[in-house]
C-alpha cells in the first residue's frame, strides 16, 4: 500500500511516496520448525546413518524366516501310501549343521533366538526344538505383527531385534528391525533394504554369518567358540 507524504519547508514544497507491506511477502524468511522437531529429525537422520556394526552391537534377539534362510529354499513332497481317500503327504526339508552350530553359539552368547514363517511344518518344529530355539512362529501372515509381538515379550526395543530374511514378505520386520539382514540368495529388493548381506545362501551357514557378525560386532565371539568347543552348550551340532 502506497501513502503520500507532504511536507512544507520555508519557500518549497517536498512530495514523497512510501510504500509499507501489510502483510509478508513471498521472500520473508520462514521461521524454523519447533526445536524438539529439529532434534527429532536430527535423531532419525544419525540413526538412518549407522553402520551395521554399530546396529550389531545393540542386538539381543535374533529372528528369522525359514524357507531360503534356515532352509535352501526347496520344499520336498512324499505321497504316503494309504488306505483314506486322500493321500498323505509327508513334507521335509534340509537344515545346515553349521546354522545349528550357529544357534549354541548366539545362546552362549547372550543372544535369543526364533523364527518366524508363513508355512507350517512338521520339520520346522522338529528342528526347532532340537536346537531349542525361545521362538517358533508358523502360520503367520502378518510377520511384522509377529515380530512386535514377540520383542514385546521380551521387553525389547525394535532397534535390538535383527530379522534375517530373503524374500519380501519378510521386508516389513526387515525394515522396522535395528539389524536386517539378506541372505546371499535373497531378492535384489531385500539386499537393497539390508544393513548386512551374509557371505553364504540359505540353508548352507546364513544363519552362522548372521551370528558370528553380530557377536564379533559384541565382542562376545571368541569367548562363545571357547565355550561351545569346551562343551558348555546342550543343544546344536
Amino acid at each position: 500500500m502506497a501513502a503520500t507524504l507532504t511536507i512544507l519547508h520555508p519557500g518549497r514544497l517536498v512530495t514523497s511516496t512510501a510504500t509499507s507491506k501489510s502483510s509478508a511477502s513471498l521472500s520473508d524468511p520462514v521461521d524454523p520448525p519447533p526445536i524438539s522437531r529439529r532434534r527429532r529429525n536430527a535423531r532419525i537422520a544419525a540413526m538412518s546413518k549407522l553402520s551395521a556394526a554399530t546396529r550389531a552391537r545393540k542386538i539381543k534377539l535374533l529372528l528369522f524366516d525359514v524357507d531360503g534362510v534356515f532352509t535352501d529354499g526347496k520344499i520336498y513332497l512324499f505321497p504316503v501310501p494309504s488306505e483314506a481317500q486322500h493321500p498323505i503327504v509327508v513334507e521335509t526339508k534340509g537344515f545346515s549343521a553349521h546354522d545349528g552350530a550357529g544357534i549354541s553359539l548366539a545362546r552362549l552368547g547372550g543372544l535369543k533366538t526364533g523364527l518366524i514363517t508363513r508355512r507350517n511344518s512338521e520339520t520346522v518344529a522338529l528342528r526347532a526344538r532340537d536346537l531349542k530355539l525361545e521362538y517358533v512362529y508358523q502360520g503367520i501372515m502378518n510377520k511384522l505383527t509377529a515380530f512386535r509381538e514377540i520383542i514385546g515379550k521380551e521387553g525389547l526395543g525394535a532397534s535390538e531385534a535383527a530379522f534375517v530374511g530373503d524374500d519380501v514378505i519378510d521386508l516389513p520386520p526387515m525394515q522396522d528391525c535395528g539389524l536386517s539382514i539378506a541372505v546371499a540368495n535373497a531378492r535384489s529388493e531385500v539386499k537393497s533394504r539390508a544393513h548386512y548381506i551374509t557371505p553364504h545362501a540359505g540353508g548352507e551357514g546364513a544363519l552362522r554369518d548372521a551370528i558370528e557378525y553380530i557377536l564379533k560386532a559384541q565382542g562376545k565371539w571368541k569367548r562363545a567358540v571357547e565355550d561351545y568347543i569346551g562343551g558348555e552348550s546342550t543343544s546344536g551340532d
